[in-house]
């Protein structure tokens, strides 16, 4: 109803909106930033793998990580490790990328339990 705190009421609007679009473009360069660093690792990552594993064996873990990505991930991981300390000196066949993840699963073989729990009803007697 009064035009002066409408005034007030605007500038104060346009004040908070500058201080936003000061701060969020120096957040942005940051993420952007965060983002690329992420991304160059990836590439490095996936070439390293494409150095020590067969393309056979590279289709089967990409295969893997489209169902189980954390698990396709704990392989790279085995993998570039031991790349890393010298424990390949070939590229990763299939038949050893199989053997890998047979000993993987039975290493971290989850066991499920279910258990039922019965809701009593008013109708149940235990007499």
């Amino acid at each position: 109803a009064d035009p002066e705190l409408e005034a007030i009421r605007q500038r104060r609007m346009q004040e908070l909106m500058a201080q936003r679009g000061a701060a969020n473009p120096q957040n942005a360069g940051q993420q952007k930033a965060q983002e690329d660093a992420k991304q160059e690792a990836e590439e490095r990552r996936q070439m390293m793998l494409a150095q020590i594993l067969s393309s056979e064996a590279r289709e089967r873990l990409s295969r893997i990580a489209l169902v189980k990505p954390d698990k396709a991930r704990g392989v790279e991981d085995v993998l570039l490790r031991a790349a890393q300390s010298g424990g390949i000196s070939e590229k990763v066949s299939e038949e050893r990328l199989i053997s890998l993840l047979e000993q993987i699963n039975t290493h971290t073989s989850k066991q499920t339990k279910v258990t039922i729990q019965r809701r009593r009803s008013v109708l149940d007697d235990d007499d």
